[in-house]
This record gives structure tokens, C-alpha cells and sequence, in this order.
């Protein structure tokens, strides 16, 4: 039973007894990790404030080939979120956030992509709800590409034309774009260069640089994250949790 030690996120805590905790964790290693925190909950615990959600911690842990929990031996704390965790909006759009990788991400099944992704997400958390959708935007988008679930937006899905720059497209079956020739009546959403062109920003820039992006542009952020959670909800075979508080003031802005 060697002790692991690796760069970890913390997603979750839950209460186990009268002095410990279940937290579950994010690994750069080794993905996702649920394990025990003996005392944790005590006033002299030895783990102190490091366990607080969204916290970048080194963590070491024993693990048990017959046990789903591992034992939590030490976490110390890289970087905290306590503060921003304390605002409504900031914890309304990460745990959301949160949900959606528990959702689709399985335990143990390592991806540093995407716990890179998460961790530039948290540092570029913006105080403010534009900056706090277009991170939720940009995260919805990147676990729908490194599952391989993201449709080409580059080309008709029907005659395979690549589209032009000021080209005009239709939403349909399948969450996949049709040009102007081939769409019908049937179109759910009409997908305009400026929805195409956030599309194609946030697969080749950083979520800090997609706050700046998306300053101005509220409105087809927001037309895009709904097209991202509906297809979210068909691969789900149910809506995710909805991040209410933000996408509300992401809809006020948009007017």
C-alpha cells in the first residue's frame, strides 16, 4: 500500500461521523478520488482550513485495492478560493461546474487536460457575473470536446461546404450546423458568424482571455451555453443542475 502523492483540486466535502469528513478530490494523477479526512472536522485538526472546496492542495493518500475510500494523510494548501467561495455567484457557477465533471468524468480515470482546464477556470474566475458565465460557457464547451462530444461547427453538415466568415447557419438534429442551401424549416436555432466565432475562441484561447472576448458579446454567450447544456442535457439523458443566479443575470445583461 505505497503513499501517493499528487496535485489535487478539492470538489466536495461531506460530514462522516463526529469528528470527519469524505472529500472529494480532483487529482492531476489519477482523476477523480474520494477519500476519508480522520478529524478533519476537529478545531486542531492537522489539515486545518486546507480542505475547503475549489482549494489547490498537494495531497497524499494511502489506497486499498478493496476499499472505494481512500485514507487521507496530509494536504497542503497551493492556492484558496475561500474568500470567492463566499460570494453567491462564484459558488452558484463552480459547483455547477462541479456537478458537470462528477457527471461525466469516472473515478480514477486520470486527465491532466482537463484538470489543467479546471484549474485555469478557478484562477481566472472573474467578481464579476459576465466574466463568471463565459467561464461557465468556456467549461461546458471543453468537457463536451475532450469527451468527444462536440459537433464540427466548421462545415455543413449536409454538403460539407466549409463555411465563410459572414456565413448564416441553422441548429439541427444532432446539435450540428446546415448552411443556407441545405437548412430547412426545421432549424431549432439560427447560428450566426458571431456564435461561430465564440465557438472557435474558446478552443484556442485561455479562459482568461475568453473573459475579455466575451465582454460586450453577453448575448451570444449566452445563446451558445444554452445550446451547450441542451446538448449537455441529451448525452445526460436529463438537465444538469442548473447554475440559475448566473445564467439569469447573464440573460439581463443580454437585453
Amino acid at each position: 500500500m505505497p503513499l501517493i502523492e499528487t496535485e489535487s483540486l478539492v470538489l466536495k466535502t461531506y460530514n462522516l461521523a463526529e469528528a470527519d469528513r469524505i472529500v472529494v478530490f480532483f487529482t492531476r494523477d489519477h482523476g477523480i478520488v474520494r477519500g476519508v479526512a480522520r478529524g478533519a472536522k476537529r478545531l486542531k485538526s492537522r489539515f486545518g482550513s486546507t480542505l475547503e472546496p475549489f482549494s489547490t492542495i498537494d495531497l497524499s493518500y494511502f489506497q486499498k485495492e478493496d476499499r472505494e475510500l481512500v485514507s487521507i494523510q496530509s494536504a497542503d494548501l497551493l492556492r484558496s478560493y475561500f474568500e470567492q467561495a463566499g460570494e453567491p455567484l462564484f459558488l452558484d457557477t463552480f459547483s455547477y461546474i462541479v456537478d458537470l465533471l462528477l457527471q461525466f468524468t469516472p473515478p480514477n480515470d486520470p486527465n491532466e487536460t482537463l484538470f489543467r482546464m479546471l484549474k485555469a477556470c478557478l484562477a481566472a474566475a472573474s467578481d464579476n457575473e459576465v466574466g463568471l458565465f463565459a467561464i461557465q460557457t468556456y467549461f461546458e464547451l471543453w468537457l463536451l470536446r475532450l469527451g468527444g462530444f462536440l459537433p464540427d461547427w466548421g462545415r455543413c453538415e449536409d454538403c460539407k461546404r466549409p463555411f465563410e466568415t459572414d456565413d448564416e447557419a441553422t441548429l439541427r438534429g444532432g446539435f450540428h450546423l446546415h448552411c443556407k442551401r441545405c437548412r430547412s424549416s426545421s432549424g431549432v436555432l439560427q447560428v450566426t458568424p458571431e456564435h461561430r466565432e465564440l465557438y472557435r475562441d474558446i478552443q484556442r484561447v485561455s479562459p482568461a482571455q475568453f473573459i475579455e472576448f466575451a465582454k460586450g458579446r453577453e448575448s451570444a454567450v449566452s445563446d451558445l451555453s444554452t445550446v451547450m447544456r441542451r446538448l449537455i442535457s441529451q448525452i445526460l439523458e436529463s438537465p444538469p443542475t442548473q447554475n440559475q443566479k448566473t445564467t439569469e443575470l447573464a440573460r439581463k445583461n443580454a437585453i
